[in-house]
């Protein structure tokens, strides 16, 4: 049952936390204690996959590859380990936290909802499963673009859902017609199937089709309009989980399909991949360098970090799965840590806008630290996860000749240095604008809480980044067969 924990352990949790809406200490207690649950679910799942190899079970009272099947790998149970620790540390992040105050009750059964559907797409083992977990994530996104109640947040979630529904569409479409073409939709039949002649023909049409739909759900060029439109209206822990998850969730299933299952697709699909992935670095990170606001600025970072993924994935080899999995694990801590800090910058100076803040890095010198020590990741700077993850990438990319490919990659990281600079200069070194270094709004104190979370996260960081060799062992390990006939291990 440890295989189906990081479905219903959020999920009872979701459903207590909803029972309890007028019990806000007693809700944020057993939000925290379900999180906890759900990590050591996590941890002992990842103890099986790696002592046992794969878990598989299956539902529906039915053979495989009829049933429902949820299968937990080295790479899909590192995945459900992330998720439940930025589940657990956001929600420690909130417990006393002001901006999420206005969200009421509906705050923590969404978020719990949302940690369930993004584990069951990391474990599910047949397309239309993974179909439906990813619209229950839609609806999580939705209910919480909303929950503020304000125009922006109504706008907000207008446009999320305006663009996501067309991904629905065509996802859906897309998994009717392969089913209608092979006969199924189970990962493994799937992968048989692909290899007939018969379909050999129309797969690549289809499987373009689902490709489309998760690069929408990803924010990759020009498809990414929605995420910076969106996840600014979000308070700092809400915006945390789904900045930390969401488009991560997509990149993975692109990785799962392209190089587990559809392993035999034509270069072209996988070269016009790889030059996405070049534009959408270059535009993300040109539209980072353009804001001022803190959540645009690393909502921009997420389009861009995107890019990466999509070009770890386009190089379509073992070392190059193993990147992209490496730079999954680094993106989605660092990136969710970052949006916690942006949420600890808003407590301290007031504002997310960098042109009306200032003076943070006298009055608090240890969430400066914090902040360079994030930055330097999400940069590459050594010693951080960052650096091993952008290196593992490039190596690949100038081992396979893609120097275009990797000379971007490399200049997008010093454009990702100049608004990492400007949020450091804006926000921590320059003075206050209005000359309040010691204002009300500066010197209040911070919880205690947020603080001890977003440490924490900055340690695994820098602990990745200075003993990589067992996590980029593991990552070998878990991809060590994608992009051949050997399937998931």
């Amino acid at each position: 049952m440890l295989v189906l924990s990081p479905l219903l352990v959020p999920l009872f949790t979701a459903l207590l936390t909803a029972l309890l809406s007028k019990q806000g200490t007693w809700r944020k207690g057993v939000s925290l204690l379900g999180s906890v649950v759900l990590l050591l679910c996590a941890i002992l799942l990842l103890v099986e996959v790696t002592q046992g190899g794969r878990q598989s079970v299956a539902l529906g009272n039915w053979p495989l590859p009829y049933g429902i099947e949820f299968s937990a790998d080295r790479l899909s149970a590192a995945l459900v380990l992330i998720t439940a620790l930025i589940g657990t540390a956001v929600m420690l992040y909130e417990l006393r936290w002001n901006e999420t105050a206005s969200a009421g009750p509906g705050l923590h059964p969404l978020l719990h909802a949302l940690l369930a559907s993004a584990g069951a797409v990391f474990l599910a083992a047949d397309l239309f499963n993974l179909y439906v977990w990813f619209e229950l994530m839609l609806i999580c996104v939705l209910g919480l673009l909303v929950l503020g109640g304000t125009r922006r947040n109504m706008e907000a979630a207008f446009k999320y859902f305006a663009v996501s529904m067309l991904g629905t569409l065509l996802l859906l479409g897309a998994t009717g017609m392969l089913y209608g073409a092979t006969g199924q939709l189970n990962f493994a039949a799937l992968r048989e199937a692909a290899l007939r002649p018969e379909v050999a023909g129309t797969l690549p049409i289809y499987v373009g089709l689902i490709l489309l739909a998760l690069l929408l759900k990803a924010g990759a060029f020009a498809l990414f309009a929605w995420l910076p439109a969106s996840y600014h209206t979000l308070p700092a822990p809400v915006l945390a989980v789904v900045g930390g998850l969401l488009t991560k969730v997509a990149a993975y299933v692109l990785l799962r399909l392209l190089g587990d299952v559809f392993v035999a697709m034509p270069g072209m699909l996988i070269e016009s991949l790889g030059w996405l992935a070049v534009i959408t670095m270059v535009t993300g990170v040109l539209g980072a360098a353009y804001h001022w606001d803190l959540r645009r600025i690393l909502a921009f970072h997420i389009v861009s970090q995107i890019g990466y993924l999509l070009l770890g994935i386009a190089l379509a080899t073992p070392s190059g799965a193993a990147g992209t999995a490496y730079f999954l694990f680094h993106n989605m801590l660092v990136k969710a840590n970052l949006f916690l800090i942006a949420g600890l910058m808003w407590a301290a100076a007031g504002h997310y806008d960098l042109r009306r803040i200032g003076g943070l890095y006298r009055a608090r010198p240890l969430l400066a630290v914090l902040f360079l020590v994030n930055a330097f990741s999400l940069v590459g700077v050594p010693p951080t996860s960052g650096f091993w993850g952008k290196f593992l990438l490039l190596r690949e990319a100038f081992a396979q000749g893609r120097f275009v490919w990797g000379g971007v990659a490399l200049v997008v990281g010093f454009f990702t240095l100049y608004s990492m600079s400007k949020i450091w200069l804006e926000g921590f070194w320059k003075p206050h604008p209005l000359d309040e270094p010691n204002s009300v709004a500066i010197s209040k104190p911070l919880p205690v809480a947020a603080y001890a979370v977003v440490t924490g996260v900055s340690l695994l960081i820098l602990i990745m980044g200075i003993f990589p060799e067992p996590f980029v062992h593991y990552v070998e390990t878990a991809t060590g067969a994608f992009w051949t006939a050997g399937g998931m291990q």
